[in-house]
């Protein structure tokens, strides 16, 4: 079973939000990573890592050119 997390971040009034120190930990997010906002508008928002996501589509793509 994936352990689970809640964390809060205010948003600043230049639209930036901080993502917790736990939270970075948790998720080894560093200094110059690229996160992806996925959104949904009636479930919200998620967050993730860009490099993750692209590693997921490439493997996604590459398992749809044997379909051709």
């Amino acid at each position: 079973m994936p352990e689970r997390y809640i964390w809060t971040a205010k948003v600043s009034d230049k639209g930036q939000i901080v993502v917790p120190k736990e939270a970075r930990e948790v998720f080894n997010i560093n200094i110059g990573d690229t996160l992806l906002l996925l959104g949904d508008t009636d479930r919200g928002i998620a967050i993730v890592k860009a490099e993750a996501y692209m590693d997921f589509a490439e493997k996604v793509l590459d398992v749809t050119k044997g379909d051709k």
